[in-house]
């Protein structure tokens, strides 16, 4: 499985394609990350009839893939035994252009000839969900009607061998621009050679503004570049992943779709590249919140929403796809957005409090911020101590989670800083106070004095990952005995070999057999943070070790096999990558 999760992204904050081991497009959904997949093939099972896009090589022997630096740029390289070869630039147009971002529904492909190769394209534009499209061409294009949409293609190539889909010798470099059904104004190669420079440029320019560690920047740049994909620029949202369905572990039926905003995984993403000082990404991010939070009215915020802030994302089944490997279902839509999970409040605050100190922002936030987030910080107040789903979505359980309201006192505790920080003086010590109580009851009702470890319920004694993260929001510190005991109790109750289990118990679906690999980040960093500085460094190599040749991880691995699972790239494993590589590395200092 390892090989099968060898896929390369290619985006533009827009679209986003992933691009498999021989080059073919098999995912990428327009006009949007949600929106219908004019590329499925990934969720197919054998060699699918549509929903790809191939450019192959006659008597390819071998096939090398990579980045241009520092980019999302994909170059693949094919070649035969006779030294005739393929070199096919793969990319979403985004650059600067009349003082906007010009990032297009759009990709192109540039295909250069090694020697003297013979090729076949082949473009199978899917709609509906896996249903092929009708099409129509003309002299130099090809248009692919879409339901929702016309997709065209332009080029240069040959447009019969395209839609025959015959071998032809490539004596020439070629181009083929798929986007939008307008007329292309310009030379078709020029303007996609200027792209692609343009392009490179950009992400030239966004990655030379990370502040990154001096050891793992190769980790660290690309997880960077590929959580900057997970934005929807347009509107500040971020995805916990680029796909839907690709399931935990084998024929698990635990199959969900991951192209919505989630609260939580949007906080642990800005959170993560704002140590790398990328704060782009944050200041989009709070627009999207401040949306949220304004349509919200001082009640019930949900734990996801989509990209333009839909809060209805009603969960289907595809029947037509058969799914990733064969196995289904195929999920569109996610049902817990009729979830209650009260640790969203926590998050909201937790990601806006920064624009309160952060003097570099081009817009800070004031106190008319403040008192929307107060609305926020009531709604912590008034559930932290009331049952929800957890983080972990529980669909037929309902606890009061620790994490939930520990979340929430942190809702409570940022608001008290904020408020300080704009010389609220009446306002911090009433938001401090609530903290306060907070803070004890907590403390009363998780701790288990019998077994010397904080539960991760109020009503029983349970074990569960993130009570590790009550080190990350400054509820418990390090050297406090509450916490080494209950980090003792969650490794040996949840630890198997190099990965972290979220919990051992059985849930809606029966025991997970797969790893949750953020847990085992939250492991690393508590680790380093309790002096097992070595410990932590081995097991984050072991990690760095397991991604995938483009270098990012999906959420799930089976600490049996090393495979792994679950939806891809997935943002809170590439959250995990920088944040222990920031954690761990050695200080620039040690270099110059």
């Amino acid at each position: 499985m390892q090989q099968d999760m060898n896929l390369w992204p290619i985006g533009n904050c827009q679209v986003s394609a992933l691009v498999d081991a021989s080059g073919r497009f098999v995912w990428g959904c327009v006009p949007r990350v949600d929106g219908d997949p004019a590329f499925c093939a990934l969720l197919g099972d054998g060699e699918p009839e549509t929903g790809y896009w191939a450019i192959e090589l006659e008597d390819r022997v071998s096939t090398t893939q990579g980045y241009l630096r520092n980019t999302p740029i994909l170059v693949t390289t094919h070649m035969d035994d006779r030294g005739n070869g393929i070199e096919i630039t793969d990319f979403c147009p985004r650059f600067s252009r009349e003082g906007r971002t010009y990032r297009p529904t759009s990709f192109v492909r540039i295909v250069r000839p090694i020697r003297s190769p013979r090729i076949r394209v082949s473009l199978r534009v899917a709609t509906d969900w896996g249903h092929p499209t009708e099409r129509t061409q003309g002299s130099n294009h090809i248009r692919y009607l879409m339901t929702q949409q016309t997709l065209r293609l332009t080029t240069d190539a040959p447009v019969g061998h395209i839609t025959a889909e015959q071998w032809f010798r490539l004596e020439r470099p070629i181009h083929m621009f798929l986007g939008p059904d307008e007329s292309f104004a310009g030379v078709l190669s020029e303007a996609c050679r200027a792209m692609l420079e343009r392009t490179t440029h950009e992400w030239h320019h966004w990655v030379r503004g990370l502040a990154t560690p001096v050891e793992w920047q190769a980790v660290v740049i690309r997880a960077a570049i590929t959580l900057k994909l997970c934005q929807h620029e347009e509107t500040g949202a971020i995805v916990a992943a680029l796909t839907t369905s690709l399931p935990e572990h084998a024929d698990s039926g635990r199959n969900w779709d991951y192209r919505y905003c989630w609260i939580r995984d949007a906080y642990y993403t800005v959170q993560a590249l704002n140590r790398l000082g990328a704060l782009d990404v944050l200041e989009g991010y709070i627009e999207y919140l401040r949306n949220i939070v304004d349509a919200a009215k001082g009640g019930h915020i949900q734990p996801l929403y989509g990209v333009g802030g839909e809060p209805t994302l009603v969960e289907r089944i595809e029947e037509n796809l058969p799914g990733y490997r064969g196995m289904g279902p195929v999920r569109v839509g996610n049902q817990a957005y009729e979830q209650i999970q009260h640790d969203a409040y926590g998050q909201i605050v937790l990601s806006d409090v920064q624009a309160f100190f952060d003097t570099r922002l081009f817009r800070m936030s004031g106190t008319e911020d403040f008192h929307s987030l107060e609305r926020v910080g009531e709604r912590a107040w008034a559930k932290y101590d009331q049952p929800d789903a957890g983080l972990w979505e529980l669909r037929t359980k309902s606890h009061v989670h620790t994490y939930s309201a520990a979340m929430c006192w942190a809702a409570c505790d940022r608001l008290a800083n904020a408020a300080q920080a704009l010389g609220l003086e009446e306002r911090r010590a009433f938001w401090q106070e609530r903290a306060d109580l907070m803070r004890e009851a907590i403390e009363q009702s998780a701790w288990r004095e019998e077994t010397q470890r904080m539960s991760a319920t109020f009503g029983g004694d349970d074990l569960d990952a993130s009570i590790i993260q009550l080190l990350e929001l400054r509820f418990l510190s390090p050297d406090d005995p509450r916490f080494r005991s209950t980090l003792d109790a969650v490794e040996k109750g949840l630890r198997r070999g190099s990965h972290m289990l979220r919990y051992a118990t059985e849930d809606d679906f029966g025991l997970p057999h797969t790893a949750f690999n953020v847990c085992t980040f939250w492991l690393i960093e508590a680790l380093y943070f309790t002096g097992r500085h070595a410990d932590a460094r081995a097991l984050f190599e072991e990690m760095v070790a397991r991604c995938t040749p483009a270098g990012l991880l999906s959420e799930d691995i089976d600490p049996n096999t090393g495979e792994l699972w679950g939806n891809y790239p997935q943002t809170y494993s590439l959250v995990g990558l920088i944040n222990c590589a920031v954690l761990l590395s050695k200080p620039w200092s040690a270099v110059r």
